[in-house]
C-alpha cells in the first residue's frame, strides 16, 4: 500500500468502513465498529483508513492479508 500524507479523521474512517461493510467478513466489521467507538491515534486512523480503501476492489488474497492486518491492528491498539 502506498503512503499517504493526509490525516484521516475518525469520521473519515467510519465512512470508509460503512462503504466497505458488505465486502468485509461480518465478525471483522463488527469488531471494527466496536474498535472505532474509542479514540485512536492519528497513525492508527490513517492505517485503518488505507486498509479499508478499495477493499472491495482487492483480490481475495489481498483482502485476507488486509483482514489479518486489521485484526492485528485492533489487538495491538486495545
Amino acid at each position: 500500500m502506498s503512503t499517504c500524507n493526509l490525516n484521516h479523521s475518525q469520521q473519515d474512517v467510519n465512512l470508509k468502513l460503512n462503504a466497505q461493510l458488505e465486502f468485509l467478513p461480518p465478525t471483522l466489521s463488527q469488531a471494527l465498529n466496536l474498535f472505532l467507538d474509542n479514540d485512536h491515534s492519528q497513525e492508527t486512523l490513517n492505517e485503518l483508513f488505507h486498509l479499508l480503501k478499495k477493499y472491495d476492489l482487492s483480490s481475495k488474497e489481498e483482502q485476507q492479508s488486509r483482514n489479518q492486518k486489521m485484526n492485528h491492528l485492533m489487538l495491538e491498539r486495545e
